[in-house]
Order: structure tokens, then C-alpha cells, then sequence
């Protein structure tokens, strides 16, 4: 089972230009770690946004969570972009997939 990891955020008037090239480079490494499994994300019609990330173990969670570069734009995310952001983290329990596109 993964650790998934659900992060809703709301981005502050005006930052969404200078977020987007910071937003990318998160993308980029988290798919880079070892461990990652899968990221989708999705933007509600009132501009909250969703990022589910998955990772295969709790070892490979936290060395994302705790990268260097993801510290920073943490930091960044609080001081220059968020307006509000809430983070839950937790274990499947569960997990069965569906491809009905291989029948």
C-alpha cells in the first residue's frame, strides 16, 4: 500500500504567474524521487486547488517531504503565494484500479 498525500491550497490575487515556474520544478522532482508512484491535480471552479501525490512507502514520503529544495518552496509557497493551504497525509488502506481500456 502508498502514502498519499492530499494538498489543497488557495493561491493569493495575483500569484499565479510567479508560482507556476516554482509549481513545475515540485512536479518535476517529486516524479524524480524514488518512491513516487503518481501526482494528479485538479483546480475547483472557486480557485481552490488539488494535488494528490502518492509515494510507495513512508521512507519515500518523507525524503520528498523533507527534500532541500521542497523545504524551500515550502517556505516560498507560505510567504509568497498561499493564502491558505491544508495537508493530509495518510495510508491506503485499500487500493484497486480499473482499465477498461485493456479489455
Amino acid at each position: 500500500m502508498g502514502i498519499v498525500t492530499v494538498f489543497r491550497s488557495r493561491l493569493r490575487d495575483g500569484a499565479e504567474d510567479a508560482y507556476r515556474p516554482l509549481d513545475e520544478a515540485m512536479s518535476e522532482l517529486a516524479h524524480e524521487m524514488d518512491g513516487f508512484v503518481d501526482e494528479k491535480f485538479f483546480v475547483a471552479p472557486d480557485g481552490e486547488r488539488v494535488t494528490i501525490v502518492r509515494f510507495a512507502d513512508w521512507a519515500s514520503h518523507r525524503a520528498w517531504a523533507e527534500h532541500p529544495e521542497h523545504r524551500r518552496a515550502q517556505r516560498r509557497g507560505r510567504d509568497e503565494f498561499y493564502s491558505w493551504y491544508d495537508v493530509s497525509v495518510c495510508e491506503e488502506r485499500y487500493h484497486r484500479r480499473f482499465d477498461g481500456s485493456s479489455a
